[in-house]
Parts: C-alpha cells; structure tokens; sequence
C-alpha cells in the first residue's frame, strides 16, 4: 500500500493555522434584542436556560432554534484587538475562511445572519450542560423529550408566529433527528447540518471495528464539561456488539415527517458523512432535499452559498413564502476531481442518482479488470502491517458517484478474526501520485472513500441491505474456522469524484488505520483498532470472483 500521508509543507501550513486560523469574527448585528439565560421549566421540573435573541421591534417571528451540551455562552472573547477564535478552530484546519458574528457559539447558527432577516433564534443547554439544571444523558430519548418541550415553549411565546425550525451541525445536527421523530406539534422544518444517525455503525464501531480517538476524546469532554449518567467510551467498551444499549440511542428515521434540508458531505467519513446519507434516503418528509459536498464542514456551513439555501429553506417553510422551494430538486449533487478543484455541481432526482451503472471491477493481482479472472489465484498478506492495491486506469473519462461495495473470498491463516480497513483512491495519470481530497475535522489528505470491517461481523442482514450497500447486523462475532473461505462484502461511503482518461482508481486493503492519529502529519483525532496478527488470503477468480462495485454516474 502506497496511500499518501501529509509532507513536511502540510505539517508548516497546520502549525502556522492552528496561531492564525482561517476566522473573522464580527460584531454582533445592529437591531438585537438578546435575553440570555431564559428558565424553561420541564415535566419534572428541571429548569433549562437558553439564549435568546430577536429582532428589536414588535411582531411575531419564526424561530431558529438548536440545543447541544456545548455551551450556549461559550461566546468568541473579546479583547482589545478583537474576537479571538474559540480553541476547536485552532486545532482542526479549516480549508476555507470562516465569517460568523460574535453572538455565534460551536457549530450554532449565527444569531446576527437570522434576525436581520426576521427570526427568532433559540440556543438551548441541554440537560446537565452550561447552566441547564439536572443530570443529562447525550443520545437519550430524555434529551429528545426536552427538546420537544423547549420547541413547544417557544411556539406558545408572545413573539412566535408558532412555527419552530432547528438548526445546526454535527450534534446539533443529531439532536434534530432524535426530537423530529417525535413529531412535535410545533416542528415545521429542520436543517440537520452533517449529523450521524446511528452512533455503532457510523462513529464507534464501524464495521464492527472500534473507533479509539474521537469517541473517548469526545466522551472525556462532553463528561468534563457537564453532568452525565452515562460515559460514551464506557458503553462502546461495555458492548462491543449491536444490542439494545445503541438501539436506544438511533432514532426512527422513518418517523421523521416535516420538510428537512439534509447536509451530508463526502469529507466526514468515519463521523457524518454515513448517517447523514441514511437519513435522507429512510426520513419520511414530502419535501427532503438533499445539500451534498466534499469541503470543511464549518466553512460550508457558514458560507454564503449554504446560508442563502438555508434561509430559502426557512423562509419557505417557517415564513410560508412561495419562493419555489417546494419545488427544487431533491438533490444538490457536487463532484470533485481533487481536494481543491470541484467538477461539477448539478442537480440530482434522488440518491443514489437515478441512471447509475453499478459496476464491477474484478480483482486480480495489483489490478482491477472489467473481466473477472477465468481461473482462480490467490493474494496474501500479513496483519496488521501488510496489505494488498490494485489498480484501473481509466479507459475515458468517467465520474463515479454514490456508495462503493467491496466484494472479497477471505481465508485467514494463523487467525479467527481480523480487521480489514479498505481505501479508494484516485491515481494520476503520470507516475503513481495520489490525489488528495478533504477528510474529516481538517484532514487535507483524505482518500476518495472508506470501509472498515471485522470479519467476525461478516454477517449481513439481508432485509436492510441492497445490491450496492451491505447492512451487517452486528449482533454477535461470527468467528472464521481453520481454512474456511468467507464471501464477505464491506460497504464503502458516498463519494462523488471524476476521473481523467489514464487516471487511476486503486483499491486499498490493509490491517490498520492508514494514517498516524496526529494533527499535523495524520488523522486527528481518529484512529481505529488495527487487526489482531494473522495472513489474509484473498481468494481471486473463478467461482471466487471478487470485486469493487463502482456507481458510474457519468
């Protein structure tokens, strides 16, 4: 395996942005009236506390509300030079420059953007965090029942016109589909902005591979920074199999009914980008639109290009305006040809896109064919260090667009179980330099798209899986026997890149995380578990055909 790893220059640029990084912060807009600390007693009597803000003059307005164990006072400081930049942008690059106001806290939206245009906007502690009162628990049907009572308070207020919208990224993306799947009467709309949905599958245990850097990063925290009964890391430690404890923690989607602008990025694999996929293709909304991207999650957020959807979204469906929203594709589609060189952006009918050629690409030694071997080989490689590439050049330009599934024939030698971690990456045409894209949290070195998978996890659940996307249930480790040979299939996430006539796409297989957990020279801060030692042998051709699955779309 060859996949690249940031150089000596990446490494300079990160060190100089984490002092000076890509944000400028601005006062907070004229015209704002801001009530902060506002008491919201709940069914039991716990009292939660948000901000406030709205316009400075009568009327009635929609509001904009998100709720996140992140601070809702934890504003940019001002000093005598002006706003410095919250710590979290110093450490997790930002590729593009940022612009927010002063009243705007981690991931929230900005209070100054959405009053000047006629709303209300709410930021909400949840339970146990910032000045909320009680013992919180993240990922809880109790945080979701709060939720649902703040958005009923705030539709009851003198200054609402009644309708409540939700907003924001990341875990105040999350919370949006827990309380949304309980459909409260005052819910009008939600812009889940890159939000997982199912916390094993798409953060802790991917594949069935356990995620050892962000999830005990994040739980440390979250636990530091507020009052919890329950410890994310000491549940993933407690049940490493899918049961009833993560059950508890995904909500039904299928639930899920009023109109909802859905941000899912090719960039947070191994976070978002999965669960956000998911939710657009289960959610049971009329009007579901669908904002795909591959840059950073913050700087797309608060850019002016997903502002103005965002407040067409919102003004269409909180405000009742006919601005032709309703009407608008499904699908914002946006192809990258490398980390900083977008394609196309186009309008999609749906995803995976309607039209896709589903194709397989063979495997034999170090290629990738259009014709599956006639007879069978094998490749053999020793875990965790070793692993296995192959190679297809393009014989025309072509754009690949949507999932990836891996089809493998495995044996193990000297092993029952192992960690299979699978990369795809674009080659160029010259040489065998790998062309980089936007990863997740800053990650500048990012590979087309990813898989993991624990052969003893190899078990799929038929009725939740599709021809192009494996659903593996998780529920108990299948263990391989002495000289079994196993058809495994391991899903790969949405990607949407083009391809150059003579460019090349290569699969990656390997036994552990293919980058250091660095801020400056790898992944930060995720990593994964590598394999227990053993050889894998990949059964090739024949009656053992094996393949990468590719969505062509172009």
């Amino acid at each position: 395996m060859a996949i690249a790893t940031p150089n000596l220059s990446y490494a300079a640029q990160r060190l100089f942005r984490t002092a000076f990084p890509k944000l400028t912060i601005t006062p907070p807009g004229p015209g704002i009236r801001f009530e902060h600390d506002v008491a919201v007693s709940m069914r039991d009597g716990t009292r939660m506390r948000l901000n406030l803000f709205r316009p400075d003059h009568d009327g009635k307005f929609p509001t904009i509300m998100s709720a996140h164990p992140y601070g809702k006072d934890a504003f940019p400081r001002r000093t005598p030079f002006g706003y410095l930049p919250p710590t979290r942008y110093r450490f997790m690059r930002q590729p593009k420059p940022i612009r927010f106001s002063a009243y705007t806290t981690w991931e929230a939206p900005d209070p100054s953007f959405w009053v000047e245009r006629g709303y209300a906007v709410v930021n909400l502690d949840l339970r146990g965090f910032g000045t909320s009162e009680g013992t919180g628990q993240l990922l809880s049907p109790q945080e979701a029942a709060d939720y649902a009572e703040v958005i009923a308070w705030a539709a009851a207020q003198p200054w609402s016109n009644g309708k409540v919208g939700l907003n924001g990224v990341s875990y105040l993306a999350v919370t949006q589909w827990e309380v949304a799947a309980l459909r409260p009467a005052a819910l009008a709309a939600i812009c889940p902005w890159e939000g997982f949905t199912d916390v094993y599958r798409d953060l802790v245990y991917p594949g069935g591979v356990r995620e050892d850097g962000f999830t005990p990063f994040w739980s440390a925290m979250t636990e530091r920074d507020g009052r919890t009964s329950e410890s994310l890391r000491a549940v993933q430690l407690a049940h490493p199999q899918w049961d009833d404890q993560w059950a508890a923690k995904a909500p039904v989607l299928e639930r899920i009914e009023v109109p909802a602008l859905v941000c899912a990025s090719f960039s947070d694999q191994g976070l978002h980008s999965r669960g956000s996929f998911e939710a657009f293709r289960r959610i049971g909304s009329k009007h579901r639109f669908l904002y795909t991207h591959r840059d950073g999650k913050w700087s797309r957020y608060y850019s002016p290009e997903a502002l103005a959807l965002q407040a067409r979204f919102f003004d269409c469906f909180l405000k009742g305006q006919n601005n032709g929203m309703r009407e608008a594709a499904p699908v914002r589609l946006e192809v990258r040809a490398a980390r900083g060189e977008v394609h196309d952006v186009r309008d999609a009918g749906g995803w995976p896109l309607p039209g896709t050629r589903w194709t397989k690409l063979h495997l034999a030694p170090g290629l990738l064919r259009d014709a599956p071997l006639s007879a069978t080989t094998t490749v053999r490689f020793d875990v965790p260090d070793g692993g296995a590439s192959f190679l297809f050049r393009m014989p025309e330009d072509m754009e690949i667009a949507g999932p990836m599934k891996v089809r493998l024939q495995v044996e193990l030698a000297g092993a029952i179980d192992a960690h299979l971690f699978v990369g795809v990456t674009k080659v160029r045409a010259r040489g065998s330099g790998d062309v980089v894209f936007e990863g997740s949290s800053g990650f500048g070195y990012d590979v087309v798209a990813k898989g993991w998978l624990r052969l003893a996890h190899r078990r799929i659940d038929e009725s939740r899986s599709e021809p192009h996307r494996p659903f593996h249930s998780h529920d108990r480790p299948e263990p391989m026997a002495p000289g079994e040979i196993a058809a495994v299939d391991i899903e790969v996430l949405p990607s949407a890149t083009s391809f150059a006539r003579g460019e090349g796409l290569r699969l990656d297989l390997g036994g552990r995380w293919f980058w250091k957990r660095s801020p400056f020279f790898g992944t930060f801060p995720f990593t994964y578990v590598p394999s227990a030692r053993g050889t894998v042998i990949l059964h090739l051709g024949g009656e053992r055909d094996a393949f990468l699955l590719v969505p062509r779309t172009g």
